[in-house]
């Protein structure tokens, strides 16, 4: 989940392709809202021997990603105990917020609910780790990292890495693989 710019629905692609090549059945579905720089963005991947329909059912998430924190709890319905959600805590201030016409949540109370459902919330600051990759676009790869660095995706560490040198645009590959390394530690270390 996350915001129209922030990669989404790339960091989508990259694992299902990666999944199809592992022997994985995978079925997604996008809601792009908006479509467009800031309205909110949700893609559903779904990955496994016996996958048929693709949208998760709400309470039935195994990880929930969230490049934009508020997107984080919009989506909180797809959460149950077992769930893991990977926070990236850099928020995108919606111009209804801007304009005074809505409040922003702050991170603590983002956290606060999101372990209301689940105990399993791992907090990231994904946009530092890709300023220090060298790509701050690359923020969405270091989410990708966080993922599997979670242990839970039965995807291959350079099947992965494959896919995103495959997918990324050449002169961004070096700095894309740094990021999901940091991400990949950075959920290791937490």
């Amino acid at each position: 989940a996350g915001v129209g710019g922030q990669g989404v629905v790339l960091m989508s692609e990259l694992i299902g392709t990666a999944a199809v090549r592992a022997g994985l059945k995978v079925r997604g579905s996008e809601v792009l809202g908006m479509a467009q720089r800031g309205g909110s963005v949700f893609s559903n991947i779904r990955l496994g021997s016996e996958v048929e329909a693709p949208m998760t059912a709400d309470g039935r998430c195994d990880i929930l990603v969230a490049l934009e924190p508020s997107e984080g709890l919009r989506n909180i319905r797809y959460l149950n105990k077992q769930s893991s959600v990977i926070l990236n805590i850099r928020k995108v201030i919606p111009s209804t917020v801007s304009l005074g016409k809505s409040t922003y949540p702050e991170i603590d109370e983002i956290k606060r609910r999101l372990l209301s459902v689940t105990s399993n919330v791992i907090m990231v600051d994904a946009v530092e780790l890709a300023e220090k990759a060298g790509n701050r676009q690359a923020t969405n790869v270091v989410m990708l990292g966080t993922v599997f660095g979670s242990g839970k995706m039965p995807i291959n560490l350079e099947l992965i890495k494959d896919v995103i040198r495959e997918k990324v645009p050449t002169k961004a590959i070096e700095a894309n693989l740094k990021a999901f390394d940091l991400g990949y530690k950075a959920c290791c270390a937490g």
